[in-house]
């Protein structure tokens, strides 16, 4: 197995953005710290084992490092010729879920919208299920800002396979090599990096700085918010 970590990524190329590809929890939601707390919760009981506040360290890091293999279950019930019968578990799940619950959009995110909007097409490219992406969306009025929304159910495979970018980018008639990908998470810049991509992350989710560097991000900002000054 090759461990190497990826080649350095080139500076960001702001001069070649075309269109945005924007990330979902931790990066248009603010869900992160919803999940971490519920698991927080689960693992009192165990406050023997792991106290405060390792408890809520350990509880973040999880929920982060649980992103990725749960893409790769999906492609393995893929393989396995039983993701419709996954996929309606999941459905359920998720009709069950958004039936309650909408995560709070991050501070500023609207407006950042509202105003790139007018200077770029725009697209979310989500690892959640169609249900609770589009509740999400609608919820906190943010679905006309986006010409096309990508989800975990619209592509064979997830982030970090490249397809639901390059669904998004030719969707939006946008080169993917001139679409700038927006998220917290290692999984979206090396989504990024195998699409063909630039990429950019945030600190407002799970991902940290030291981690988000080493993976190849090209640029990072303390928060979704802070992009529109940077485009400027």
């Amino acid at each position: 197995m090759n461990s190497r970590p990826p080649a350095p990524a080139p500076p960001l190329d702001l001069s070649r953005v075309k269109a945005l590809l924007f990330d979902v929890d931790g990066t248009l939601a603010d869900s992160d710290d919803q999940m971490v707390q519920r698991l927080v919760n689960l693992l009192k009981p165990l406050h023997f084992l792991i106290p405060e506040p390792q408890a809520h360290t350990f509880s973040r890091r999880l929920v982060m490092r649980l992103e990725s293999p749960g893409n790769a279950l999906l492609e393995l019930a893929d393989r396995l010729q039983i993701d419709n019968l996954i996929a309606k578990v999941l459905d359920q799940r998720a009709r069950r879920r958004a039936s309650h619950e909408s995560y709070p959009v991050i501070s500023g995110v609207p407006q950042l919208l509202q105003d790139l909007s007018l200077r770029y097409p725009m697209a979310v490219v989500s690892a959640r299920n169609a249900l609770t992406t589009h509740a999400f969306l609608e919820h906190n009025a943010l679905e006309p800002y986006f010409a096309i929304v990508v989800t975990s159910q619209t592509c064979p495979h997830t982030k970090p396979f490249p397809d639901p970018l390059l669904y998004a980018a030719h969707a939006l008639g946008v080169p993917i090599q001139n679409c700038l990908m927006i998220g917290d998470t290692v999984v979206d810049v090396r989504a990024a990096r195998a699409a063909g991509a630039q990429s950019l992350s945030v600190l407002c989710g799970f991902g940290t700085e030291k981690e988000l560097l080493a993976a190849g991000t090209q640029a990072i900002l303390p928060s979704t918010a802070d992009l529109t000054k940077f485009l400027e």
